[in-house]
């Protein structure tokens, strides 16, 4: 009974609270709640493992049991003496474990089985592999060390490398891998952790070591982080010498501790702690961390709550051996296993004389040979293993494994810089050149794989050139249009001198295939650079990844792990995959580029005049994209952004309301293509298709009376205002100036009465089976509502069949779409257009596929809806249709609708696939009302009263398009081949903001781009 009490008292040791916070800075820490060391807390009634730990430790006499503490390293080697000193370890001392130096892995799995099936009790092998085995053995597969493993933004993959690592170490009979590092490497002069650690940010060093280490301890093998309490911040090596930290406790909370303190809050099993002098917590001078009390047991134990196996670092490295009785100290300090010295005898013999003369008690002992033994049972070692040695090569170089090391590389590929957007490249230039510095031979998988994009044209650039040599090389790489410098030597100082004076006139990108650090020896070139990526190695892999990259053909996704000099920040890293858009250089396309940016001044000064918080803008020439940039931010710097959460920046990837421009963008497109499909016809009476309209004035109206806005419908009508309550107001609902009923202004001249309700059966708070049409975050609509707003549509008077522009025409073709395609209209594109053609951001209700952060507010709704139209469809019209409406309701990019258009543009098809026949595509583009300046649905310019046309005055009449009340356009000019497109939120917050059409923003930028064609 008091064996079981005795058992379960030690697993409520192991199984103690967590760590302070890493995040906490504070000097004095707050606990955190428990997390169990993953590996024995399961055990804790097990009544197998408690009979089996009992067993052998009756079995141990005290020297014995001291000897459980002891891991020894030996060599692999297995000639006579060194099997001698292996035989008097395992049998005279009875060490705990074995730590195998260098060598090769057939001899150490040979020792291994000799020493297990001598030892009485089964040996727990340890290994230092900190990037794999091919650190200690030779002839085993070598993986990327870990600061470019922390390069790889998905910890899944360095999860499923600690999975590997685990396997692999099981087939060499290995239970422990002092693996990972979990230093910060903030010091670029450290000279022994350096690119041992994951890199310099805490945060994401800590993940990378809890993905790791989860994926060897899942594997079945004890993860070691090392070297506590941190050695990232040292310029002295422990091997040689004492380091010291001589921080505060909050930059060590903050810094050095934080890795260690996630990994213990994560159930991880063991720690290493490192040779450090670390004043804050031992003020001992000179005396190691290893060896100090405070740090080992006051700090890690007792206040970071660690439970799990406390390993020391080799006291054998000079950082501690100066010391006495090392081993004795490092027990004393809290330390449950030894990586002894050679001096095994003396160091035995200490610490049976310090438990006789009562320094160290005996229970001390006893209690950590018991959480050896529990561990070891954990690890598998009730029974002594055996290791075949028959296909061990193959069993540890797998397929499997050559194909992770592929992707790890690959993974960590980084694009540091693409200011200029040089990446993807136009792979429409052929005339490119590689400037190589190395091994010409070395390069060569990248050359052939750079051959599927283009005609390569390699150039050796030698070493310490002339001024001559260097101008007269400059002068041969101005021929090209395209320059790739390809560097595979890592001594650079030869080439410096022609660095300090290269400044060609094309677009020059850095190609790096070594490590980073390595990049500072031709800062200048590199600093110069229009792109540069790091490749980290040469391997072919790489190589052939690189050259994809270039050219938009394989993914780079990497995040730089530690600074390079004042070049590069960590963190540093841009995305870049197949579907960034390839970059041009205007002028070989005949544009102007620094006529061009005058776009620039434009946008930024619409958002300095307030005529919209932010924008964005592309403009494409033969499908080619010559401009795209975003600007400002959702919701500005004014009063309202104030009163909001900090404006987010508005990026190319942001999300806006489309307004009117759904009609070409999306209508139009639907109609177009049943049209290809004989689905209807322009001359077709819609009523023919829509019963509702049978037996009414606007039975005999047509498709193309619809499209020309020439059908005798109203612009308009307010649909919202049959679902509001008429009796739960007094007066008017809406007034030309402001006084106490009506307070909220929605337009120039129109103030609003905001207190009212909706109609009970119409309106609900949450959705239902029968309120599905959703208007705003907590407004539903009851789906009958559908019936009464086409009911006011067949009611409303019809007029004279001049232009009249008419967003109810566009709500009736939508039905018409419906109709016909048998399904609703946001579906029939999504189908037949969206996602097709890969557009994800493009669509009604966008809140069904992306984030609500990720869309731009439209407005803010004081009257209606009471909220910020973030994601909902600001168009009351469409609103009040559940969000999808011919008029309004579409949600896009800048860059997705330009792919749209350039599909019109192209006479129906993109990126090889046909989505429209271009006899469809040319009758509507081209058709123009005899009345007015409208086509078939898209607008035009207006070349008889120019004052009133939606376009530059350059635009040629051939030009087609749409705007949008948002403040949008688009402008599709096939005599230029040209697309344009501009997308704000100019109604945020007030939908009464007319800035943009007085300052004439979108018309100028329009004419900007004609006059960056014409020079």
């Amino acid at each position: 009974m008091k064996k079981i009490f005795l058992f379960a008292f030690i697993f409520l040791v192991f199984c103690g609270q967590l760590a302070t916070d890493a995040q906490h800075v504070s000097t004095r820490p707050v606990p955190v709640p428990a997390a169990d060391p993953s590996l024995v807390c399961s055990l804790q009634n097990d009544t197998r493992c408690r009979q089996w730990v009992d067993s052998v430790l009756k079995q141990l006499t005290l020297k014995e049991r001291i000897g459980q503490l002891f891991i020894y390293t030996i060599a692999p080697q297995q000639n006579k003496a060194n099997r001698e000193l292996l035989r008097k370890v395992v049998e005279d001392y009875k060490v705990g474990g074995l730590l195998f130096s260098g060598g090769l892995m057939q001899n150490q799995v040979a020792l291994t089985n000799e020493a297990q099936q001598m030892a009485d009790v089964p040996l727990m092998i340890t290994f230092d592999g900190e990037w794999g085995l091919s650190m200690r053995l030779r002839g085993t597969p070598g993986f990327p060390k870990n600061m470019v493993l922390g390069c790889i933004r998905d910890d899944s993959l360095i999860y499923e490398y600690g999975r590997e690592m685990a396997r692999q170490c099981r087939e060499l009979g290995v239970q422990v891998n002092f693996a990972p590092v979990a230093d910060v490497n903030i010091n670029p002069r450290n000279p022994v952790i350096n690119t041992r650690s994951f890199g310099e940010n805490p945060r994401d060093v800590a993940d990378k070591v809890i993905a790791y280490s989860k994926g060897l301890e899942d594997g079945g093998v004890l993860s070691v982080s090392k070297h506590f309490p941190g050695h990232g911040d040292t310029d002295v090596d422990s091997h040689k010498a004492l380091p010291t930290l001589p921080f505060s406790r909050a930059r060590l909370d903050s810094v050095e501790l934080y890795p260690f303190k996630k990994a213990i809050q994560a159930g991880l099993g063991g720690i290493m702690v490192g040779h450090l002098e670390v004043p804050v917590f031992e003020p001992r001078k000179g005396l190691p961390s290893s060896l100090s009390r405070n740090v080992v047991h006051d700090l890690l134990t007792r206040e970071l709550k660690f439970q799990g196996l406390i390993f020391t670092d080799a006291l054998a490295m000079k950082g501690v051996s100066g010391n006495s009785s090392i081993c004795l100290q490092a027990l004393k300090a809290g330390n449950d296993l030894l990586l002894v010295p050679r001096r095994i005898k003396e160091e035995v013999e200490a610490i049976l004389d310090a438990v006789k003369r009562g320094d160290l008690k005996e229970t001390d002992v006893e209690r950590k040979c018991r959480k050896v033994l529990t561990y070891k049972y954990a690890l598998g070692l009730a029974r002594k293993p055996y290791v075949r040695l028959s296909g061990l090569g193959t069993r540890i170089n797998t397929p499997k494994t050559r194909d992770l090391i592929r992707r790890l590389n690959l993974a960590a590929i980084t694009v540091l810089d693409n200011q200029t957007k040089l990446l993807p490249l136009d792979p429409s230039v052929k005339e490119v050149a590689v400037l190589n510095i190395g091994d010409s031979r070395e390069i060569q998988p990248f050359i052939k794989e750079l051959s599927q994009f283009t005609r390569p044209v390699e150039i050796q650039l030698g070493k310490n050139l002339t001024t001559a040599q260097c101008r007269q090389l400059q002068d041969s790489l101005a021929r090209y249009k395209r320059i790739l410098v390809c560097v595979t030597e890592h001594r650079l100082t030869p080439y410096q001198t022609f660095f300090t004076q290269f400044a060609p006139g094309v677009p020059v990108a850095y190609l790096c295939f070594i490590p980073g650090k390595q990049v500072l020896q031709i800062h200048r070139g590199i600093s110069a650079g229009e792109a540069v990526i790091l490749a980290h190695s040469s391997n072919d892999d790489v190589q052939k990844q690189v050259a994809g990259i270039l050219y938009g053909r394989a993914s780079a996704d990497g995040r730089l792990s530690a600074s390079i000099g004042n070049l590069f920040a960590a963190g540093t890293g841009l995305s870049l995959g197949p579907q960034t858009m390839p970059h041009f250089v205007p002028e070989e396309y005949g544009i102007n580029s620094r006529l061009l940016s005058r776009i620039d001044e434009i946008a930024e000064e619409g958002i300095r005049e307030g005529a919209y918080p932010g924008c964005q803008i592309v403009v494409l020439k033969d499908g080619k994209e010559m401009y795209n940039k975003a600007f400002g931010t959702y919701t500005g710097k004014g009063t309202a952004a104030k009163r909001e959460a900090k404006s987010v920046p508005v990026t190319s990837a942001s999300v806006y309301d489309l307004a009117s421009l759904t009609k070409t963008t999306a209508t139009l497109l639907a109609v177009m293509k049943l049209y290809d499909k004989g689905r209807l016809n322009l001359t077709d009476r819609v009523s023919d298709y829509l019963p509702f309209l049978q037996d009414t004035d606007k039975k005999d109206i047509t498709v193309r009376e619809l499209l020309l806005h020439e059908s005798g419908l109203p612009s308009t009508l307010l649909f919202y205002q049959d679902a509001i309550d008429k009796d739960s107001y007094s007066g008017t609902l809406f007034k030309g100036r402001p006084d106490n009923v009506h307070p909220v202004r929605i337009g120039s001249r129109t103030w609003a009465n905001p207190k009212f309700r909706f109609r009970k059966e119409l309106a609900s708070k949450v959705r239902t089976e029968e309120f599905t049409l959703q208007v705003s975050d907590s407004l539903w609509l009851n789906r009958s509502f559908k019936d009464e707003y086409l009911q006011k549509i067949a009611d409303a008077p019809l007029r004279d069949k001049r232009y009249r522009y008419s967003c109810v025409g566009f709500i009736v073709l939508q039905q018409l779409v419906e109709a016909r395609a048998g399904m609703p209209m946001d579906e029939f594109l999504a189908r037949e257009f969206y996602t097709p053609m890969g557009l994800k951001r493009t669509g009604f209700l966008p809140l069904r596929f992306l984030k609500k952060e990720e869309i731009v507010p439209s407005s803010k709704d004081a009257f209606l809806r009471k909220t910020t139209l973030q994601g909902f469809v600001h168009d009351e019209s469409a609103a009040f249709q559940g969000g999808v409406s011919g008029n309004a309701g579409l949600f896009s990019t800048a860059g997705e609708v330009a792919r749209i258009y350039q599909m019109l543009l192209n006479g129906g098809e993109l990126d090889g696939t046909r989505y429209l026949s271009r006899e469809t595509c040319k009758l509507f583009t081209t058709v123009v009302s005899k009345i007015s300046r409208r086509g078939l649905g898209f607008d035009k310019p207006d070349s008889r009263h120019p004052q009133k046309s939606p376009c530059a005055a350059s635009a040629p009449a051939s030009v087609y398009g749409h705007t949008g009340f948002t403040g949008t356009c688009a402008w599709v000019d096939p005599d230029n081949g040209l697309v344009y497109v501009f997308l704000s939120n100019r109604i945020y917050p007030d939908a009464w903001n007319t800035r943009l059409m007085r300052l004439d923003i979108r018309t100028r930028i329009q004419e900007v781009i004609y006059e960056a064609l014409k020079k």
